[in-house]
């Protein structure tokens, strides 16, 4: 299969693919993946994350129960009672609803999930943890778009975090950060959809416009 080898090319295609093929991904991609994912930065390169490789349908359909019920009653009345985002039609928005609720029923069918989580020992998760797990995370999303699969960042099971987190048998002191489904995509890449950057971007105090942004 022929890769995608510009970098802003992927960046600007690299879509939330919510909706896979059940078709097997070759170990050999996935392994790819991972190590693209463990060539990112992270906290004083102690490296402490960890990977866990899903395949198992039994584990996937555990899962896939609390994955539904926080779709049910956090994720689903939100799309229904929120506005579009930025940079996206309602009609657009509805489309991506549709997608999050396949994804919701098909979740457990994605061939193969990387978990993936730190080692946090006796320490207590807090807002620096992230900074040594999503940059691998954002790696992996780009190089699994690189390779044509699709896979999408989410961290939904998180709102039934004890029950999800002991269905995966992660250990103590082991937390999970995000769940990566991966498959070959039943639709195709293209351009993602943001708001302007003059509305989110300012200069030396919070409002004032970057100037680096006026043509």
């Amino acid at each position: 299969m022929p890769e995608e080898t510009d970098l802003f090319h992927i960046i600007h295609t690299t879509r939330a693919m919510r909706r896979l093929k059940p078709d097997p991904v070759p170990d050999a991609l996935i392994r790819r993946i991972l190590d693209a994912g463990i060539a990112a930065a992270n906290g004083s390169n102690r490296q402490t994350w960890r990977f866990l490789v899903i395949k198992d349908q039994k584990i996937k359909k555990q899962i896939q129960i609390f994955y539904k019920r926080a779709f049910e009653e956090v994720v689903g009345p939100r799309y229904f009672a929120s506005e579009p985002p930025p940079g996206v039609t309602r009609e657009r928005y509805m489309r991506q609803h549709a997608a999050v609720a396949y994804l919701t029923d098909h979740f457990h069918e994605a061939p193969v999930w990387i978990v993936a989580c730190l080692d946090e020992g006796t320490a207590q998760p807090s807002r620096m943890s992230g900074a040594s797990i999503y940059p691998a995370v954002q790696n992996m999303l780009l190089a699994a778009r690189a390779l044509g699969l699709g896979t999408t960042l989410t961290t939904r099971h998180l709102l039934h975090e004890e029950e999800a987190e002991a269905a995966l048998g992660l250990p103590a002191g082991v937390h999970s950060y995000a769940i990566l489904p991966i498959g070959y995509p039943m639709g195709r890449f293209g351009p993602v959809s943001r708001g302007p950057l003059e509305d989110i971007v300012y200069e030396d105090e919070w409002g004032k416009p970057y100037s680096g942004l006026q043509s």
